[in-house]
Order: structure tokens, then C-alpha cells, then sequence
């Protein structure tokens, strides 16, 4: 029987950033299973922002680091080649008085004690930055200069080939059906008729992370979420590259929108979505009223786009836990098991930083962040990561 040091399953943005830092810290011995292609599941259906605005200090503490990674991506993987398309546009965030204009303010003020430019900003400057939106002189608003968005097949396919570079196997087309287990440790995975050792699997398997549970035997808090994305388009008011990305928390689907093909907005709710039996990542139609509800939120931001067409649409799945943030570290109960899953739409923003942090803990190091905030166990002893805006919204 083949036996590997690590096994990851999944090969997503975060199992791909996993098995390279696996390899990156000494591991000689890493394989990633994947049951399809490489970052063909709900990574390729990532907006790809990137920002570190968050209410909970975990996760800007983790938004700050992975923002370093694709500041230098290239450096970072020691690969000239390497390339996540990123695009420094800035990042707005609006909200109304109240509630979440205090929540802002607090979570601007962490960010500064961070070390990140985060300022507060007038509407005439909002306006200068972002002129196809209009904003109210009541609001709250904040700005952060060193946020923007990139590109998830170019971010994923480095990972992959730079893991591979250092070593590690990816193996793509290839389902594990099962674990592999002596008593209560995990021994390796199977695929099939096939079985692969391993001192240590890392499930990263995201909304499939059903199927560890059944494994394992365990209950992993999970729910399956189908969002709906949209590209809106006019000529009136082009959605240009050089402009921010933008959070509206005045509005009911708590909008973000950014540029899209250099013209177009790419517009998407920030509030829970559809909940699914099982994970289903055929493409799903969007419903015509769900379009006309979010073209007037929209509108009310952005007059221009009240006549706006609608470019193209689609729909992504999130794997949601109670608290909307991940699931980091091992799985009590079985020995030599670890999760990675629950990023909530978050994945993409964090997958350096947590592929670091989880490769760490899986060799017995300490990271930048405790893993252990990040904890199964947070949910039966009350720990939640919760944000301060909203079940759906930024955590």
C-alpha cells in the first residue's frame, strides 16, 4: 500500500494552498485528492475579493496575512510565473446610522490596530473614488486603500503547480469513497477499490463535508447554501477597474459589488441563500424576480444602473456553519484527522493564511493566529465567531 505523510482531500483554493504549505514546511510525503479538476468547484464560482475588513479579529488577523501573500504572489511562491490577477482597486463600505454604522466604526478602529489603512471617509471623497454611486451625507464610511479582487483559476493552478514543484502529489479525477481506520485513528482514505496510507488526512471537502461526517461518524455542523451572482451592465455608468470594491450595509441583501470584465458590476447578496438538501454545483437558473429585486437595490445606489441590462448570471455554493466562519483543526474523537471547511464564501479571501495555519497545526506548530479559535467545539461551548453585521454578511 502507497502511504503518504499527509493526505488532502480536495482541491479547492484552500486543499491546494494546504498541500503547498505542507510541502513548503518540509513535508516530503504530501498527496491531494481531488474528484474532479483542480479548482472546478465552488472555487471557480469565487467574486474573489479580497479585502481584511471584519468584525471578528481572527479572521482580519488572517485577511491581513493572505493580503501580504497576493501583494507579492509571485515572491511569495518563489515562481516568476506565479500571477493571481490582482487588481488594487480599494474597498468602500457603507452603512446607515445606527447599529451597523456603529459596528463599522469599532471594526475600522481594530483594523487600524492592525496596522491597516483604514480610514473613515466623507461622501464628496466616496464619490471621487466611486462616481457611479451616490451616498448620503448620514452614512458611515469607510475606506481601505490595499483591497481589491483577483482571480481563482491563476490562484489555484499556482498553488497546485508550485506544491508540486516542491514535491507533493495532486491527483485530480480521483474520489475518496471512505476512510481508513485502526480503532479510532485514521490510517489512510480509499478510493474505490484502492487504498492509500497516510499519517494524517486533512479534509478539505467543503460542501461535500457531509460525506467525512458519515465517514468518521460524527456531526459536522453544516449547512448547503446556493447564492446567486449577476453582471450588470450599462453604458451610462461603466463599472470601471480603477474603481473599489463596494459593501452596501443599507440595503436589505446587503449588497457587494465590484468591477467585472472592466465595464461591467458584478453584484451579489451578503445575506443567508437557498438552502440545499445536498450539494449541487449544476448550474442553477436565477429567478427573474430575485434579478428585478436586486436591479432596484442596486438602483438605489447607483441611479445610472436603473436601466441597467443584465450581462450574465450564475449561481455558487457556499458550505455555511452556525456562526459563518470556518471549521480549522482536528476532529475530536479520531486521531490523526483535521478539518478545513464552513468558509462561508470566505475561502478565497483566506486560502493562503489558512493553508498556512492549517499545515502548521498539522506538523505540531504554533501559527500567527490560534487555530484553536477556529475549534469544532466552539459550537457545543458557546464560542461562536460571530459577525457584527449579520448572519450572510462580513464576519
Amino acid at each position: 500500500m502507497t502511504h503518504y505523510e499527509s493526505i488532502v482531500i480536495g482541491g479547492g483554493v484552500i486543499g491546494v494552498s494546504i498541500a503547498y504549505h505542507l510541502a513548503r514546511l518540509g513535508q516530503r510525503r504530501v498527496l491531494l485528492l481531488e474528484r474532479g479538476r483542480i479548482g472546478e468547484g465552488t472555487t471557480a464560482q469565487s467574486s474573489c475579493i479580497l479585502r481584511t475588513h471584519y468584525t471578528v479579529p481572527e479572521n482580519v488577523q488572517l485577511a491581513q496575512a493572505a493580503w501580504r501573500v497576493y501583494d507579492d504572489f509571485a515572491g511569495y511562491l518563489d515562481d516568476r510565473e506565479a500571477d493571481c490577477g490582482l487588481v488594487r482597486c480599494g474597498y468602500l463600505i457603507a452603512a446607515p446610522p445606527g447599529a451597523k454604522s456603529t459596528a463599522l466604526h469599532e471594526a475600522l478602529a481594530a483594523q487600524r490596530g492592525f496596522g491597516i489603512r483604514a480610514e473613515v471617509i466623507d461622501a464628496p471623497a466616496a464619490r471621487s473614488l466611486l462616481p457611479i454611486a451616490s451616498f448620503g451625507d448620514d452614512e458611515l464610511i469607510g475606506y481601505e486603500p490595499d483591497a481589491g479582487f483577483a482571480d481563482a483559476y491563476l490562484v489555484t493552478s499556482a498553488f497546485a503547480r508550485n506544491a508540486r514543484r516542491l514535491g507533493a502529489t495532486v491527483r485530480e479525477n480521483t474520489a475518496v469513497t471512505g476512510l481508513v481506520l485502526a480503532g479510532r485513528r485514521v490510517t489512510g482514505v480509499a478510493c474505490g477499490a484502492e487504498t492509500i496510507g497516510a499519517d494524517q488526512v486533512i479534509s478539505v471537502q467543503n460542501v461535500w463535508s457531509g460525506e467525512l461526517a458519515r465517514w468518521a461518524g460524527v456531526a459536522l455542523p453544516l449547512a448547503i447554501e446556493r447564492h446567486s451572482v449577476m453582471s450588470l451592465e450599462t453604458k451610462a455608468a461603466p463599472y470601471t477597474r480603477q474603481m473599489p470594491v463596494f459593501k452596501d450595509l443599507g440595503v436589505p441583501g446587503l449588497l457587494y459589488c465590484r468591477s467585472y470584465g472592466g465595464a461591467q458590476m458584478l453584484v451579489s447578496e451578503g445575506t443567508p441563500g437557498e438552502v440545499l438538501a445536498a450539494p449541487d454545483t449544476v448550474q442553477a437558473d436565477v429567478p427573474l424576480d430575485r434579478v428585478v429585486d436586486v436591479g432596484g437595490q442596486v438602483a438605489g445606489r447607483f441611479p445610472a444602473y436603473a436601466e441597467a441590462g443584465l450581462a450574465s448570471s450564475w449561481t455558487g455554493l457556499y458550505d455555511v456553519t452556525p456562526d459563518w466562519n470556518p471549521v480549522l483543526g482536528p476532529l475530536p474523537g479520531v486521531e490523526g484527522l483535521w478539518l478545513a471547511y464552513g468558509f462561508s464564501g470566505h475561502g478565497f479571501k483566506l486560502a493562503p493564511s489558512v493553508g498556512l495555519l492549517v499545515a502548521q497545526a498539522v506538523l505540531g506548530r504554533a501559527g500567527a493566529v490560534p487555530i484553536e479559535a477556529y475549534a469544532l467545539s466552539r459550537f457545543a461551548q458557546g464560542r461562536l465567531l460571530a459577525g457584527r453585521y449579520g448572519a450572510g454578511a462580513v464576519s
